[in-house]
């Protein structure tokens, strides 16, 4: 027989309440059937015979015949241990080992979260450990569930609110970055380098000269006497020095940006090294360059002296920034791909 109307409501995803509980009991007690208690609740009788099988348990009382009986206190108590166990599990205990080794590299190495879940993803020995994504990463340090705070991130790029300026009647220094080869563009060839400086304090102190490979993004940071032209063809020199013969393959082209410091570079370098000059205001052109002076600020601060810093620290910071693994370079170390590359002219 079909029935017309169905006075059950629409009660999907709706959890019984205490106070339901307690209705069921009453019901139930005064002799009602599954069916009739779930009309008169708005619930399916399926639901009803479930709860009643949740909360029904055994009752012992001293000098008494043990019962069974149904009671709401228990059907609830029953309710939210169950709810414990449910929704998604958390990671972090059973990722500990890969969480740990992230919070190492991260306070000790300066990795960022998304180096060492790039890094770990090719290596095999973590490839049947349990790991965490970079946002699950990210999300455990918001909610201080790691000895790493937000305080120990590098910091995010700040927009640049600069006007654009433009200045007319500029010395010529060299070859413009206009007339570069197009394929120095896609680096994919070895050998072509960005150039900047970098200033401590505005007055009497040291600077750092910078340089960037486009295809592996090794850096260099180089101390400076002074912010000149004869500092940076000194430090220029001594690499020439450091790589000897192999310098003209390793050094095939720099760019640099119009500074006075550079303004004897084409002169220095010439039938060694090709220069190019970027255009004036335009630092997107020396892009990787830029990049990695930012990165170089998260250990030397704008305003702090770099005579602070001796030869030996500024090394170790460079090259800590070259063991870092790069997502741009699928998690993939500067300093071995630099090696790898010396590697081949040599060969």
């Amino acid at each position: 027989m079909a029935h017309n109307e169905n006075t059950i409501q629409n009660r999907r995803n709706k959890h019984l309440s205490p106070f339901e509980r307690g209705q069921i009991a009453a019901l139930h007690n005064a002799g009602h059937s599954n069916r009739e208690i779930g009309r008169r609740l708005g619930r399916v009788h399926q639901t009803i015979a479930n709860e009643l099988k949740r909360g029904t348990t055994t009752q012992l009382k001293t000098g008494r015949t043990p019962y069974v009986a149904y009671f709401p206190e228990t059907g609830q108590a029953v309710y939210e241990r169950n709810r414990l166990n449910c929704g998604a599990k958390n990671k972090l205990l059973v990722a500990i080992e890969f969480v740990e080794f992230a919070c190492e590299k991260i306070i000790l190495d300066s990795w960022s979260p998304d180096a060492v879940v790039g890094y770990t993803s090719r290596l095999d020995e973590w490839k049947d450990k349990p790991r965490v994504s970079t946002k699950t990463l990210y999300n455990y340090i918001d909610l201080d569930l790691l000895r790493v705070r937000n305080i120990d991130l590098p910091m995010k790029l700040r927009r640049n609110t600069k006007t654009k300026r433009v200045q007319r009647n500029r010395k010529i220094l060299g070859k413009s970055i206009a007339e570069r080869p197009a394929e120095i563009e896609d680096r994919t060839e070895f050998g072509h380098w960005e150039i900047d400086t970098v200033e401590g304090q505005k007055s009497d102190d040291n600077a750092l000269l910078t340089l960037v490979e486009r295809k592996t993004r090794n850096y260099y940071a180089i101390l400076l006497d002074d912010q000149d032209h004869d500092s940076v063809d000194y430090a220029l020199n001594q690499l020439r020095q450091d790589f000897g013969d192999l310098f003209p393959q390793v050094f095939k082209t720099i760019t640099s940006d119009n500074g006075s410091e550079f303004s004897t570079l084409s002169e220095s370098l010439k039938g060694i090294t090709d220069v190019y000059f970027a255009r004036p205001y335009a630092p997107y052109e020396r892009g990787s360059n830029e990049r990695h002076n930012g990165l170089l600020r998260r250990f030397i601060p704008k305003g702090k002296a770099v005579s602070d810093y001796s030869r030996e620290a500024i090394q170790r910071i460079y090259q800590t920034l070259n063991n870092l693994p790069r997502k741009i370079l699928s998690y993939q170390q500067p300093a071995i791909l630099l090696e790898q590359e010396v590697a081949r002219l040599v060969s």
